[in-house]
This record gives structure tokens, sequence and C-alpha cells, in this order.
């Protein structure tokens, strides 16, 4: 039965990350920076394309080793966080339902849903039907910087329309792995709007894949207070934005959290434990 279970999670992790496509050819639709940087002129290609269904794309092609360590954007994939990421979540997931410690799962920042689809693969697989998956994100991409960042100041994200992805594609994607049910819970809007009032009293495991620093305070301010002792916060962009370290660093110094960051080992994810 275990063995069961484990290989169904092995395989839908593989499916998620759209492993079997590797070293193919694989199309990407471009953004307006990647291909002119000039918003007017994507404009009017865009307004003269799209009506006849059709897309202007760039060839890529990616390794095994980029795709395990979450280093590339797949085209087909319905994550992008890499193999290493996905291992991660599977092991803190676990952790807390072998160890009973109480509350539900939660990402901040879903781009197509892979993760938190991953989080309640588990939940099915390891028939827990006690906690809710929340999925929250804007759903339409990241914000500008707000100006009293000093952090985030500079940064692109939010130019970045291959990052908005509408909350029916998420739910098609939930509902095409027979895990739409009343066990996940989208969240939609901006984290600052959104995460004081969600209905969540308890979690157990966090993670916050927000990229910015506003972002990523945002979730750590209205989540962490109710990640339960044993529970576990990851943090996606560790190693990838400055903005989203200076966040976290900011706030585990100002509210004394000294448990031990953990590296995923990919350069990219941590994690730590909550202790107490």
């Amino acid at each position: 039965m275990i063995e069961s279970r484990d290989n169904y999670l092995e395989l839908l992790k593989n499916v998620l990350l759209d492993m079997h496509r590797i070293g193919k050819n694989e199309y990407v639709p471009v953004s307006q920076v990647t291909l002119f940087g000039k918003q007017k002129i994507w404009g009017m290609l865009d307004k003269l394309i799209r009506p006849r269904r059709m897309a202007i794309c760039r060839e890529v092609k990616s390794s095994r080793e980029q795709r395990w360590n979450g280093l590339d954007w797949p085209a087909n994939a319905d994550s992008m966080i890499g193999m290493k990421r996905m291992n991660n979540i599977e092991f803190c997931v676990k952790e807390v339902i072998r160890n009973q410690v109480p509350g539900d799962l939660i990402e901040t920042g879903v781009w197509r849903g892979g993760a938190t689809i991953l989080m309640r693969a588990i939940l099915h697989a390891m028939n827990d039907k006690t906690r809710t998956v929340f999925v929250a994100d804007s759903f339409e991409g990241l914000p500008k910087p707000d100006d009293k960042y000093a952090a985030d100041r500079g940064d692109i994200h939010f130019i970045y329309k291959e990052l908005a992805i509408p909350l029916e594609e998420v739910m098609h994607n939930f509902d095409k792995y027979g895990l739409l049910d009343n066990q996940v819970k989208f969240l939609k809007g901006w984290f600052k709007d959104t995460l004081p009032h969600a209905p969540i009293e308890q979690l157990a495991v966090a993670r916050l894949d927000g990229d910015m620093y506003e972002s990523t305070m945002d979730a750590l301010t209205y989540l962490y207070p109710k990640l339960s002792a044993g529970g576990f916060i990851i943090i996606d962009d560790w190693g990838a934005v400055e903005g989203c370290r200076k966040a976290v660093i900011d706030y585990r110094e100002a509210n004394g959290i000294t448990d031990k960051i953990q590296e995923i080992g990919d350069g990219i994810g941590v994690y730590w434990k909550r202790e107490q």
C-alpha cells in the first residue's frame, strides 16, 4: 500500500514537471520584453495575430538538470519549481501528517498550481480528509513595486505576462488530476488584501513563492503566527530574489526567530521547522 502511494506521488511529480518532454523542442510565447522591449510594437503584433489564435514563440530546450533544479520556465509543465523543491513539499507535508501537527496547507504565489496540486495529492494518498489546501494568488501576475519598500525598487516581475495565470486555468489543472474538491480553497487577490481575512485558523505547512519583498513580508506577517509548532515554512525565492531574502531576514530578526534555515539543495529554496 505504501509502495503504491509513493509510486503515485512520484509519477505525479514527474507529470507536473513535464519531465518526459525533456530534450524535445518546446515553444514558449515571447513577452514584450524578450521580443522587442517595446510595448507598442508588441501590442500591434499581438492585436494582429491573436484573433487568428496565433502567438509569436521562441524555441527553448531544457536539460534534465535544469528541470530538476527548477531553473527554467517550462512551456507545458504545471510547475516551474523543479524536482528538488517538489521533493521538499512532499517531505514537509508527510512529516506534519505523520507527526499529527495540526493545521492546513497553503502556497502564496502558485503560477499554474503545480505545488498545491501536489499538496492535495499527498493528502489524498495518505487519506487525510481533515486538512484544506489554500491556493493564494492574484491570478493576474505580480504587483508593481510599492515605493515604500526600498528592496523592491526596480523589480520587473510585474511585466512578465507569463506569470499571470487565470484562476479558471489553475482550477482546470486541479480538475484534470481529479483533485478539485472541497479540500481546496482559492484566495484570489493581492496578499495584503486576502491573507488578513482568510478563513485560516492554523497552518502546518506554508510555502511562500511571492518573489518580492512586499509579497514575502505580507505572507510572513499574516501567516507565520498561525503556523503550528512542528510545522514548516518554505521560502521558494530565497536564493533567486534578493528582495525575498531580505524580507525573510527582516521578519525573523524582528520576531526573534532563530530556527535553523535549511537549504533544499537547488541553490534557490530554503525551509525551516517551527520549533515553538
